[in-house]
Formats: C-alpha cells, structure tokens, sequence
C-alpha cells in the first residue's frame, strides 16, 4: 500500500518515523509545486495521503466527500483514495489537538482561550476549544481586532495557544509574546515541536504554568490518520509510545559541572554507547576562535570567552540528537541555560572538588577561589539540571548511571 505525505517542503517531516511505528505500509515524501496537484491527486497508485502546508485547502477542494470536521475546519490533512477512485477527506489534526489539550490538562469548558495566529491551525483549535465549550475564544494575529499591541487586554485567558511559527527551528529563542501579565493561565500549549520546548514554553516552565509542545499532537493526528488509510481501530496508548520513543531518540543530553569534573570524557564515552555525536562547547569556541581557552580569557578577557560561549551554546542547543559537553561557567547565563534546555535533558555530573582536574584551567588554579566558584554555581547547576550524576568512580560507571537516567 503506497502512502506518503504531500507538501512543498517536506525535508524535516518526522511523518515517515511516526507512520513506521503505526504500520507497516509504505510511507514516502511527497514534494510538489501546485503546479503538479492536479496530476498528484489524480495518481491511483497513491492509496492514502497525509497533507500539510500550503495544500491543506486544495486538498479539501479536490475530495470528492469530506468528514463533517474537515467541513467545520475547512481544510484536509488527511485524503483516502476509495475503490471507485473518488477521495474521501478528513482533518484529524482536530483530534491531534483534542488529544494534546487532554494530555497537558487543559480544559477548556467555560474557560477562556486565547489562540495566537489566525492561519489554518488556529482555525482547527477554534474548531475544537468551541465545540469543547469554551466561554470565550479570542484570536490574535498582527493586523486583527486584537493584535500583539492590545494583546494584554486579555490577560485573563486561562489557557493560551500558540499556532504561529514564531519560536520555531531554525529561528529558536524567540517568543511571540511574555507570559508574565496573564497571571490566570492555567496552561500552554505549542503547536512546535522542534525545538522540544520554545521560548514560550521555557517561560511556561520557569512560571509554573502547565505545558506542552505539539509533538503528542501530531502522533495522535498521525495515528488517527492511519486508522483512515487502513480502516481499522489502533490502540491509543501507541501515541504515548511514539511520543516517548520520537523525544528519546532526538532530544540531547547535556551535560554540566564544574571545570574538570569530566564532562568531555563521559560526553565521548556516552556518545559512542549511545551512537550519537559527542559535541563540546568549549570545543567549539576554540575551533570558531581560532585560539585555545586559556589563550582567549589572557588576550581578551572572560567576558569576551562568555560571549563566544553563548553563541555556541545557541548553535548546539538548536541541533537535536546530540551528547553536549559544556563548560564550567556556561550554565551561569541564563540565556546559555535556555538555548541548552529547549531540547535537552540537562545531567549535572557532580563531582567532589579535590577530585577535579585542574591543570590548564584559568579560574580552577586556586582552591580557594576553586570553592568559592563551585558555592556560587552549586545552586545554578542544581536548578537548571534535570537530574544528579555522582562522579566517583570510573567513567564506564558514570555513563550506566547517566544512561539509567535518560534512557
């Protein structure tokens, strides 16, 4: 059975990884101009097809039937070529969103939503919050009634959608709006699922607010898709299996500590168990420098090597799949700590100080300083880490007790 998913740019879609998961049918990449749809839709040997952006809308204009929730959405993601060649179309994006919402806690009875953008997919979670019994749902977009300007008239929404693409990779660490005046929110959701957590959702995080991404989305909408394509009945639990299965094999592991605790050599040991690439940010400073450390904080000073480390902090952190050694001082910024968490899972190897290495490390000569620096960033390491990694013994050691973590 030929599947697949049509689009005009399709090269990240992780729909063929989630549809492997759901079946066995052959599940390709369909890159066309709009040029090429008419003779697309027309191609019997396409049994079943998913849609995305820009086509959602000539999908739905091409079936012949739709489901009664892709005529309240007015677009189509998901298209079944019947017996007599005619296509039936659906929209189980509405599902996908239902089934995030459910997950994240959000209800959305008598409560009022407030939905950022006005393209397709916020038309699908208007559909969907009304129908759910919203008391109020309000849309913004950036020339509308209500705008990024009079947004704050607002801030009595209780639960917030993001369904822009601000945030979204390879444009990371930007937010469409701050989260501070809305002190009702009772949860946030983000359409993004790349990176793991948007700018939007760390400051969801950092406020307490219940969150999500929009990855369970689009398994659920995946799985539902399938069931389409296949006329069958799949298992809901399998879309909590792909979700846990799709973030474990993207999401990075960072690794952090104080200088010599030995994050590059459990980053290498670690990479290599878990076949990733071992990536180091002070590597990466002195490979874009041109100069070693020690060489950058005497010519030019800390402040300038911290500068130099932000940015490959933003440049490693945006990347998936990754092991991430970092250095002693990185997590001390906040914004390193952001760009390393939207999609890490953060390991703080801890390590007592008399065991640290410090030969050719500028601020660790001095044990007296040596303590006082590890006072100042225990508090730092202890909050930014998802878990605690004792270093006491050897580094096969380390790298079980980091895998039983993460894995």
């Amino acid at each position: 059975m030929r599947t697949g998913l049509l689009g005009r740019k399709l090269a990240h879609s992780l729909s063929p990884l989630i549809h492997g998961y759901l079946a066995p049918y052959r599940y390709e990449l369909f890159e066309r101009e709009e040029a090429e749809l008419p003779a697309f839709f027309a191609d019997e040997s396409i049994r079943a097809f998913n849609v995305t952006i820009p086509y959602k809308v000539h999908a739905f204009h091409a079936c012949d039937e739709l489901s009664d929730t892709a005529k309240a959405i007015g677009s189509v993601n998901t298209v079944v070529r019947r017996a007599d060649g005619t296509l039936f179309g659906d929209n189980t994006d509405a599902f996908g969103f239902s089934y995030m919402a459910k997950q994240a806690g959000a209800e959305f009875k008598n409560k009022k939503v407030l939905i950022l953008g006005s393209g397709g997919a916020s038309r699908t979670v208007q559909v969907v919050t009304k129908a759910a019994g919203a008391c109020e749902v309000i849309v913004v977009s950036r020339s509308g009634n209500v705008n990024y300007n009079n947004v704050f008239d607002h801030a009595d929404a209780q639960i917030l959608v993001n369904t822009t693409p601000v945030g979204m990779y390879p444009k990371c660490g930007v937010s469409p709006l701050d989260l501070t005046p809305f002190r009702s929110l009772e949860c946030v959701l983000d359409l993004i699922y790349n990176p793991l957590k948007t700018a939007l959702l760390l400051q969801a995080e950092a406020l307490g607010i219940p969150y999500a991404n929009g990855l369970s989305m689009l398994a659920a909408q995946a799985l539902r898709s399938a069931e389409r394509f296949l006329d069958t009945i799949i298992d809901e639990t399998k879309i909590g299996e792909i979700e846990r299965a799709v973030t474990m094999g993207r999401r990075n592991i960072v690794l952090i500590g104080m200088p010599g605790c030995g994050k590059s050599t459990v980053a290498a040991a670690l990479a290599k168990r878990l076949d990733r690439p071992a990536v180091d940010t002070d590597v990466l400073v002195e490979a874009t420098d041109g100069r070693s450390i020690p060489a950058i904080f005497a010519e030019d000073g800390e402040a300038a090597f911290r500068n130099k480390e932000t940015a490959a902090a933003r440049q490693l952190g945006a990347e998936l799949g990754q092991v991430i050694a970092t250095g002693g001082g990185c997590m001390m910024r906040a914004e390193n700590r952001d760009a390393l968490r939207q999609n890490g899972f953060v390991v703080w190897l801890r390590r007592p100080l008399e065991q640290l290495a410090r030969n050719g490390r500028p601020l660790s000569v001095d044990a007296a300083a040596l303590k006082a620096m590890y006072s100042q960033r225990k508090g730092v390491y202890e909050a930014a880490s998802d878990v605690i990694v004792d270093v006491d013994d050897s580094i096969e050691t380390t790298v079980e007790r980091v895998i039983s973590c993460v894995c």
